[in-house]
């Protein structure tokens, strides 16, 4: 493994460690500042802050299925882990390790919330249009997916992700 190769692993674990850190501490804030008391309006009649436990998904959906919502928590940063491992230590791909580590992070954090509380903390409400409540994880999942949507139609081609085919062996025949 090239120099390189290394060092870009490397920053990818502690950003993502880093990600994941200000998530927990963000969540711990709220548990030991928020729960019990009213919401806290910081935007008045905009945005605030609000205690939720939530034991679903986005809307509340599948309440109470948190092994269900762990097992898909698992198989995003298994693929972004996956995708952020393959790309060339091209400077063409550093953006997309940027969305793999952002998805990551979002999705490690809303797991360790359900793995030990069995519940993820919610807290941030935009009350001016009745947005469900969610939390920093789930603005890294949001903004990393649209990032790569964005990008997957506006700065990367097709054969951009050749990479991550099958490759061809001498004979023609693809490794599977």
């Amino acid at each position: 493994m090239k120099k390189k190769d290394s060092l870009l692993r490397i920053y990818g674990v502690l950003c993502c460690a880093a990600l994941v850190g200000l998530d927990q501490l963000t969540k711990y804030l709220a548990v030991t500042r928020l729960a019990g008391n009213a919401s806290i309006p910081v935007i008045p009649g905009v945005f605030e802050l609000f205690y939720l436990e939530n034991r679903g998904a986005a809307f509340g959906m599948l309440t109470n299925r948190q092994w269900f919502f762990a097992a898909v928590a698992v198989a995003m940063v298994a693929a972004a882990v996956y995708v952020y491992l393959s790309l060339p230590s091209d400077r063409h791909y550093h953006f997309l390790r940027v969305v793999c580590v952002l998805i990551a992070s979002g999705a490690i954090g809303n797991m360790l919330d359900r793995l030990t509380r069995h519940y993820v903390v919610d807290f941030l409400y935009v009350s001016a249009i009745d947005f469900p409540v969610f939390n920093v994880a789930d603005c890294f999942v949001c903004i990393g997916t649209g990032l790569a949507l964005l990008t997957l139609f506006t700065v990367y081609r097709r054969d951009d992700f050749s990479f991550l085919s099958p490759k061809e062996d001498n004979g023609g025949n693809k490794d599977v």
